[in-house]
């Protein structure tokens, strides 16, 4: 079983801040393998098995005070954990996750804004469609 890991992408304009709650390199990361996805935000996470990623979508542009942080959206229930304004990976669950709340409140997605989006959207349409298919993903790519 191959695991990547995936850092996220610091905005020196809020690393401070970021930093201020908990959120640090060190600290901020989000994992794939053949069984789960892990990301971590600090003190907030998510872990749910590859059998619940219902689909993946990279998002662009956003604005700084929707993005920046751990964020739970009002509008759809999604999750965000924001380092950046630049970039993010949005992944939906077959089944709503915990991630800022407790178990409180559950999210039928989770935006992350790492480093590569492209390559942590592919890792994941890969399991994604392996899935689907019945089939195994051989690791070769992240």
């Amino acid at each position: 079983m191959t695991s990547h890991r995936f850092a996220f992408d610091f905005d020196p304009r809020f690393r401070r801040l970021l930093a201020m709650i908990g959120v640090r390199p060190d600290t901020a990361w989000v994992t794939i393998d053949d069984a789960e996805l892990t990301a971590r935000f600090g003190r907030f996470g998510v872990r749910t098995p590859v059998s619940n990623l219902a689909d993946v979508i990279i998002t662009r542009d956003y604005r700084w005070y929707t993005a920046i942080g751990p964020r739970g959206s009002f509008a759809d229930r999604g999750a965000t954990f924001g380092t950046t304004t630049s970039a993010g990976v949005c992944v939906c669950f077959h089944e709503p996750v915990t991630a800022l709340a407790g178990r409180l409140v559950r999210h039928p997605g989770l935006t992350v804004t790492v480093e590569d989006p492209e390559a942590l959207a592919a890792a994941i349409r890969r399991r994604i469609d392996a899935a689907a298919t019945g089939t195994a993903d051989d690791g070769s790519a992240p």
